[in-house]
């Protein structure tokens, strides 16, 4: 599968949040992010930021996003961090992308973990 054959599906998860039709915990909201407490979270602090735009993965959005939106979704990503009081201890950034790399909504996000030692069994 190529990168330009990814397509976007509208019923997501994440694309209802966005849309309001499904409501979240918000922790932040800028122009092309949303960040939200996760509903099943598996730390203390388990925030999702995902992109406004309608991107698939990782390289869906390297390859489509506007700088402006692969500047805005970075910077909140650490920002969301020192919001939840985790920054300074330290956190945990994780991402899966696609089937192979575990990915169960097909909406780029990143999964922020924290408030206690983060470990990763693979």
């Amino acid at each position: 599968m190529t990168v330009t054959s990814m397509i976007y599906d509208d019923t997501n998860i994440f694309a209802k949040i966005l849309a309001g039709d499904i409501p979240c915990d918000k922790v932040m909201e800028t122009e092309h992010s949303l960040a939200f407490n996760d509903i099943n979270p598996s730390a203390p602090v388990h925030t999702l930021v995902i992109p406004k735009g309608k991107y698939v993965c990782w390289q869906d959005f390297s390859t489509h996003a506007s700088d402006l939106e692969i500047t805005d979704f970075i910077r909140t990503i650490g920002r969301v961090a020192q919001a939840q009081g985790i920054a300074e201890d330290g956190y945990k950034v994780l991402s899966n992308a696609l089937k192979n790399g575990g990915q169960e909504v097909p909406h780029l996000h990143v999964h922020i973990l924290g408030g206690k030692p983060i470990t990763l069994g693979l």
